[in-house]
C-alpha cells in the first residue's frame, strides 16, 4: 500500500491520491456493508481512512461531499421493521498511538480556544466488540430498541432486547432521568458463554460461531425472541441520544445516573486528566484484555464536560469530542497457496491471497487481501511463501510481510488481461489499480454492476441477492438492469417458471416480482447511484439530482454532451459549477453518457421506471437554513471552526469565498479582502454579536 500522506504532497498529487484512496475505500465499504464479502482487514481499512483524513486535513479544499470521511454505517436489514433513531448514531474517529491522543486533545483545545491552564478531563472505558443498540424510554418505560443500522435507521429489536437479563423494561421510580431518553450501549456475549454455546452446537453437529461478536449479533437479530432468550447475552450502556432535557453536567455523572436507574455500566469507566493518565489506562487495560470475560478491541475516550461536548459538536460521521484508541492487530504465520484475481463492477482487478487455514485470534483464516500489484511487488509476495497474517476484527486479514520465500517460488506477474473476459487490463496514470477494459461485455463487471444496481442504497430489491444475481446471469435470465423489470413477463411465457426452480416456490416467485414492482418507483438520487458510475457515490448522486431536478433534465443535458465538442465543454462547465463536484467526477459522468450502450440503457430504464424528482429535505426553522455564509477575520468569542460547525448545524452552507450568491459575511478583526468583496457586492455584513442574534444563540 502506498502511504504518501506521511510526506507533504503537491496539491495536484494530493488530489490524485485522495481520489485513489476514496475510490478504494468506497469499494471496500460496498463489499463490507452491501455484499457481506470484505476483502480487507479492519486494521488496513483504518490505515486507508487515516491517510485520507490526513490528506483532507492538509488540503481542505479537496474535501468533497461524497468523501468516505463524510459517511457512516450500513443499511438496516429488511428482515426487521425499520426504526428511525431520535438522534443519529455516529461512529468514532480512530487513534492508534500516543501521538494521536496528544493531537486529539490539542484539537479540542484549539477548537474551544482554551487557555493552557484550562483542564480537559476525559472519560476512558473499554471499547466492547459487540453490537450497538439504541433503547428509547418514555416516562421511564422501554418503548423501543433498535440496532445502529446506517446511523439514522436501524432494525427494531425491542422484543429481543427485553430477553436480556438485567435490561430494564422500567426505570427505577427514583431515577432522575428525562421523560424522553434514548440510551445507547453495546450487546455482547461473554466469552465463557460463547465457548459453552459452541460446545452445544458441536455436539448437535451444527456450524460453530467464529467469535463472540458474531454469536451476539446472530442472537440479537433473531426473528424469534425465544431463540434470543436461549442465548446468554449481556450489555453495557455507554451513552445516550435524544433526550427531552439535559440531565447531567458530565459524561461521568451521566453514567452514574444510568447505573442508579438500573442500567449496567462498565466498572472500568475512569476519568483521566492528561495524556500520561490516558496511556496508563490504555496499557493497563491491554494487559487485562485476555482475562476479561468479554471481547474488547480498544478504548474510547470522551470529553467529560457536556457543555464542551455541545460546543465541539460533530463532523459528518463522528463527534469531535470522542475518539477510539484501537489495540494492535493479532498475527500468525501460514503458507500462501495461491493468488486469485477478482474483477469488480468498475473493472478493478483485486488480488486475493489464498492461505493454508490458520487460527488468528480465535478465527480460522484462509483468505487475505493483497490490495494491488504495487503491494505484491513491494512485499515480494510469492506463491508458496511463509507469510505473516494480521487481522483486527472478523473480516478478511492482510499479509503484513513475507517471513520466508519458498524454494521454488518466483516473483508474481500481475495479469495484463482480464482473467474473466480476456480484454486488456490497463493502469491509468496516477492509479494504483489495474482495470479491465471490457466494460459490460465482461461477465464479471456485468454481474457486479447488477449486484450494485439492486443493492440497498440503490434500488433495494429484496430477493435479488448476490447469489441469485449470479445464478440468473449464468442462466441468461439477467444481462442488464432492464432485464430485471421484464423478468416477470418473460417468466410468464417460459414453461420453466421461477416457481419450479430448486429451492423456489410460487410464493418465492411472487415475492420477488412484488419487490421488483415496488422498485419501479425510484427517487432520482438512488437511480443515479444505482448506475454504478465510477466516482459517483451516494452524496455525489444527490448533488447531481439537486442540480438537475428530474431524470428527464439530467438525461437530456448529459446526452446532448455526446453530440459535439462544444456541447461536451458546456456540459462539463455546468457540472464543474456544482459546488462539491471536481474534474474527476464530472469527467466520469460525462464518459458514462458518452457511450451509446449506456444512453440506450437509460432510455430503456426510463420506459420501465417512474423516477421521482429530487425532493430536498424539509427546510430547518433556523433563520440561516439554506443561506450561504462566509466567516472572515478573528471573532471575539467564537473560534472559526466552532462558528462554521454552528452554522452548518443550523442548515447554512459555509463557503470559503465571497460571491453574488453569498447571503451573509460574518466579519471579525482583521477581516481583509473578503470584507472588501462583500462590500463591493453589497452582501450583508454581520459582526459576531449580530450573527449570534440572528441565529438566536448567546455565548456567556
Amino acid at each position: 500500500m502506498n502511504s504518501p500522506a506521511t510526506t507533504r504532497l503537491s496539491h495536484a498529487n494530493a488530489q490524485i491520491r485522495i481520489a485513489e484512496l476514496s475510490a478504494e475505500i468506497r469499494t471496500h465499504d460496498m463489499r463490507y456493508y452491501q455484499q457481506d464479502a470484505p476483502t480487507i482487514s479492519d486494521a488496513d481499512y483504518d490505515t486507508l481512512r487515516r491517510e485520507l483524513e490526513q490528506l483532507e486535513t492538509q488540503f481542505p479544499d479537496l474535501v468533497t461531499p461524497d468523501s468516505p470521511t463524510q459517511k457512516v454505517g450500513a443499511q438496516a436489514s429488511e428482515a426487521f421493521k425499520k426504526y428511525r433513531h431520535g438522534a443519529p448514531m455516529l461512529s468514532l474517529a480512530n487513534a492508534f498511538a500516543r501521538e494521536d491522543i496528544t493531537d486529539f486533545l490539542a484539537r479540542i483545545r484549539r477548537f474551544l480556544e482554551l487557555d493552557a491552564d484550562d483542564e480537559v478531563i476525559v472519560t476512558a472505558e473499554p471499547k466492547i466488540d459487540g453490537l450497538s443498540f439504541n433503547a428509547r424510554y418514555e416516562h421511564g418505560k422501554l418503548v423501543a430498541a433498535a440496532t445502529r443500522g446506517d446511523g439514522e435507521v436501524g432494525e427494531n429489536i425491542t422484543k429481543n432486547i427485553k430477553t436480556i437479563a438485567g435490561f430494564p423494561k422500567q426505570l427505577k421510580p427514583n431515577a432522575a432521568l428525562p421523560s424522553v431518553l434514548e440510551v445507547r450501549g453495546e450487546v455482547y456475549m461473554p466469552k465463557s458463554d460463547f465457548l459453552a454455546l459452541n460446545e452445544v452446537r458441536k455436539a448437535a453437529d451444527e456450524p460453530l460461531f467464529s467469535n463472540p461478536r458474531n454469536a451476539a449479533a446472530g442472537a440479537l437479530r433473531q426473528l424469534d425472541p425465544a431463540i434470543t432468550a436461549s442465548r446468554k447475552l449481556s450489555y453495557f450502556v455507554y451513552g445516550w441520544g435524544e433526550t427531552s432535557q439535559q440531565f447531567a453536567a458530565s459524561q461521568h455523572g451521566a453514567m452514574q445516573q444510568f447505573a442508579a436507574a438500573g442500567f449496567i455500566t462498565n466498572p472500568r469507566l475512569q476519568q483521566c486528566n492528561s495524556v500520561d493518565a490516558i496511556m496508563d489506562y490504555y496499557d493497563a487495560l491491554q494487559r487485562e484484555r485476555a482475562a476479561l470475560d468479554y471481547d474488547i478491541d480498544g478504548v474510547v475516550y470522551k470529553v467529560d464536560r457536556l457543555d464542551y461536548q455541545q460546543r465541539l459538536g460533530f463532523v459528518a460521521r463522528a463527534p469531535r469530542w470522542a475518539i477510539a484508541h484501537k489495540f494492535p492487530a493479532e498475527q500468525a504465520i501460514t503458507t500462501l497457496t495461491a493468488i486469485d484475481i477478482q474483477v469488480g463492477r468498475t473493472g478493478a482487478l483485486t488480488p486475493v491471497a489464498r492461505l493454508a487455514p490458520i487460527n488468528v485470534g480465535g478465527v480460522m483464516v484462509s483468505n487475505a487481501t493483497l490490495h494491488n500489484e504495487d503491494e505484491i511487488q513491494r512485499k515480494d509476495v510469492r506463491v508458496g511463501d511463509q507469510v505473516v497474517v494480521q487481522r483486527a476484527g472478523d473480516v478478511i486479514p492482510q499479509i503484513v510481510e513475507v517471513k520466508a520465500h519458498a524454494a521454488y517460488g518466483t516473483p508474481y506477474v500481475f495479469p495484463t488481461e482480464c482473467p474473466v473476459c480476456g480484454a486488456p487490463a490497463v493502469r491509468e496514470e496516477g492509479e494504483a489499480v489495474r482495470r479491465c477494459t471490457g466494460g459490460l461485455t465482461c461477465a464479471a463487471q456485468a454481474v457486479e454492476r447488477l449486484k450494485h444496481f439492486v443493492s440497498r442504497n440503490a434500488l433495494d430489491i429484496e430477493g435479488l441477492g448476490a447469489k441469485q444475481i449470479e445464478a440468473f446471469y449464468e442462466e441468461g435470465l439477467l444481462r442488464s438492469p432492464v432485464d430485471i423489470f421484464t423478468l416477470e413477463a418473460r417468466d410468464a411465457e417460459n414453461l420453466s417458471k421461477l416457481k419450479f426452480r430448486e429451492g423456489w416456490g410460487e410464493k418465492s416467485a411472487q415475492n420477488l416480482f412484488a419487490a421488483i414492482q415496488q422498485a419501479r418507483e425510484v427517487p432520482l438520487p438512488r437511480l443515479i447511484y444505482a448506475l454504478g458510475i465510477r466516482h459517483v457515490g451516494e452524496e455525489n448522486a444527490k448533488l447531481f439530482a439537486r442540480h438537475y431536478g428530474d431524470f428527464a433534465a439530467l438525461n437530456a443535458a448529459l446526452t446532448a454532451a455526446a453530440n459535439d465538442a462544444q456541447s461536451y465543454a458546456a456540459a462539463r462547465a455546468e457540472l464543474l459549477a456544482i459546488d462539491g463536484i471536481g474534474e474527476k467526477v464530472a469527467d466520469a459522468l460525462l464518459q458514462f453518457f458518452s457511450q451509446a450502450h449506456h444512453r440506450a440503457l437509460l432510455q430503456q430504464l426510463g420506459e420501465q421506471l417512474t423516477v421521482q424528482p429530487y425532493q430536498a429535505l424539509a427546510p430547518s426553522s433556523s433563520a440561516v437554513a439554506g443561506k450561504t455564509v462566509v466567516f472572515t477575520g478573528t471573532l471575539p468569542t467564537l473560534g472559526r471552526n466552532e462558528a462554521k460547525a454552528q452554522a452548518e448545524a443550523l442548515g447554512a452552507k459555509v463557503a470559503s469565498s465571497v460571491s453574488k450568491k453569498t447571503d451573509y459575511v460574518v466579519a471579525g478583526e482583521e477581516a481583509g479582502s473578503k470584507l472588501k468583496q462583500a462590500q463591493a457586492l453589497a452582501v450583508a455584513v454581520l459582526d459576531e454579536a449580530q450573527w449570534l442574534a440572528l441565529i438566536g444563540k448567546n455565548i456567556a
